[in-house]
């Protein structure tokens, strides 16, 4: 085994003789010496893995060849050692970055835990949670062999998520790859979940999650109010782990006053989904009700043009006609940091909506497929990108001010979306949808066992475009693709992230409820 090598630096080394005996004992390599002086002229010829440092020297002081210390080797862990505990001493260390703060007189045991922390630290975190994910995983699998309701498939969702980015931070990929099979595993399974109960959520007095077109009224309703103003923020496209990523930068500002889970409808669409979530109905009574609003896939334009029109007359039928409210959707950069600008304005209105359009924003052109693909190939890349796209948004700058202006906010989505890996086939004639994850058409041949099929859309109230029209969902990561030019379309699609089909990922998606703090 490699040794660690550490140097000690105390005026008083000799003093030390049976801590440096332990340690040595346990496998460590120490190199005494007396000043920090002598510590520097080690350190220009010589790697260590960590330093302890007497804070109380003649000559250099601690802090003085602490400070030396880090410009020579900004990496290198330095543990202050010091009798006494001026909080001066202590602020000046910390300020400079020290790995760790011990009080003479220190026992061997505490050496060593320090020694623990900033060596071995990544490597017993690593072990801890591989060998706790191991029992988890047996618990997982039992779990999913037995899961039959739709708050079973939350809480499973939710664990495999908290696993997935637990697994992401340590270098034990095959620990990886089982959490991704189990994952595949309960798409499976969530599939035919879904197959068997979606029709029946729309039953009256029937158990059925809070679903698209329910969650105005029953959620975001509840929590407007004249006392105090509340942001309501739509991102679009923002899985359930992506805000994952970056509720700690949002904790910063708010505290969490509940999180719950719902299920986007089906298609998983921007078109149905959001409008679904303003117009509080359903796409076939959107279709009846507000012709005008309303555009099927084969219209020609926009579908989410109308999101302020819905969101109004929704509330006028909800009777909340005393309630003032203003819709904005940022689709840009530029319209975004208008809104920061502008921002002051809005604290007279109760409800103040934000539509953020977040895939849009991390490209303006039509290559923004490449560029996410190119940026996010995995779900953890994925992460990483919305976080730091969060970091730098002009929404987070909107959340800051919302906080000191005493917004409450709301956070929640249309739908998820998936990485695609495997193609499907799919015929369908000219007006056949577009969308990779779902069409809808008249004579349309496809795999069986690949999707889920609505032979009479209205069974699912969407609307028919015609008498003979169906609609299919893509199951687990498959997407369509249609035979003519077929290798170049797989080519193409593998590997990026669509929506509009059944999975954990484009269905299950967060709604929280903020307070500033």
């Amino acid at each position: 085994m490699n040794h660690i090598n550490i140097l000690w630096v105390d005026d008083e080394i000799d003093l030390l003789k049976p801590h440096i005996l332990f340690l040595e004992q346990k496998n460590y390599k120490v190199t005494p010496c007396t000043s920090g002086t002598e510590a520097l002229e080690i350190l220009d010829d010589k790697n260590f893995d960590i330093v302890f440092l007497d804070e109380n020297m003649p000559g250099l002081t601690g802090l003085e060849t602490l400070h030396e210390i880090k410009e020579k080797r900004d990496t290198l862990p330095v543990v202050m050692i010091t009798k006494s505990e001026e909080e001066y001493i202590m602020e000046e260390a910390i300020g400079n970055k020290i790995a760790d703060y011990l009080i003479k007189p220190v026992n061997p045991n505490q050496i060593l835990l320090s020694l623990k922390k900033n060596l071995d630290h990544s490597r017993l975190v690593s072990e801890k949670t591989t060998s706790n994910y191991q029992q988890e995983f047996r618990k997982i699998a039992m779990d999913l062999s037995m899961v039959n309701s739709y708050e079973e498939w939350v809480s499973l969702y939710q664990k495999l998520i908290y696993w997935e980015m637990q697994l992401e931070n340590i270098e034990d990929t095959g620990m990886f790859e089982i959490l991704e099979s189990q994952k595949s595993e309960a798409n499976t399974l969530f599939g035919k979940f879904i197959d068997k109960n979606y029709p029946r959520w729309f039953e009256p007095n029937t158990d059925a999650p809070t679903l698209s077109h329910n969650l105005f009224k029953d959620k975001v309703v509840p929590e407007i109010s004249k006392e105090q103003p509340t942001l309501l923020v739509v991102i679009d496209n923002l899985r359930y782990d992506q805000w994952k990523a970056f509720e700690p930068i949002v904790n910063t500002y708010y505290k969490k006053k509940k999180e719950e889970a719902f299920f986007s409808i089906l298609p998983t669409a921007t078109q149905y989904a959001r409008n679904a979530i303003f117009s509080g109905l359903m796409p076939a009574d959107m279709e009846k009700m507000h012709p005008n609003l309303w555009k099927n896939d084969t219209d020609d334009g926009g579908k989410n043009l109308y999101e302020e029109e819905f969101l109004e007359a929704q509330l006028k039928r909800l009777g909340l006609k005393n309630i003032t409210s203003k819709y904005f959707k940022i689709t840009n950069l530029r319209s975004g940091k208008q809104l920061v600008d502008n921002f002051k304005t809005l604290k007279e209105n109760d409800l103040t909506v934000v539509v953020y359009n977040f895939v849009d924003m991390l490209s303006h052109s039509k290559t923004e497929m490449d560029v996410v693909k190119e940026l996010a190939s995995t779900d953890k890349a994925y992460r990483s990108l919305t976080q730091s796209w969060f970091k730098n948004s002009p929404l987070l700058e909107m959340i800051q001010q919302a906080q000191q202006m005493g917004f409450k906010l709301i956070i929640t989505t249309d739908h998820g979306t998936i990485n695609v890996k495997n193609p499907s086939k799919v015929i369908g004639d000219k007006d056949t949808s577009l969308n990779l994850r779902y069409k809808t058409g008249r004579s349309l041949t496809y795999e069986d066992k690949d999707v889920l099929v609505a032979k009479d859309p209205k069974s699912i109230h969407l609307p028919a475009l015609n008498m003979s029209s169906s609609f299919i969902f893509a199951k687990n990561d498959l997407f369509f693709a249609y035979p003519n030019n077929y290798n170049h379309y797989v080519g193409y699609y593998r590997n990026t992230y669509q929506h509009g089909g059944v999975s954990l990922e484009e269905m299950i998606i967060p709604f929280v409820v903020l307070e500033p703090k």
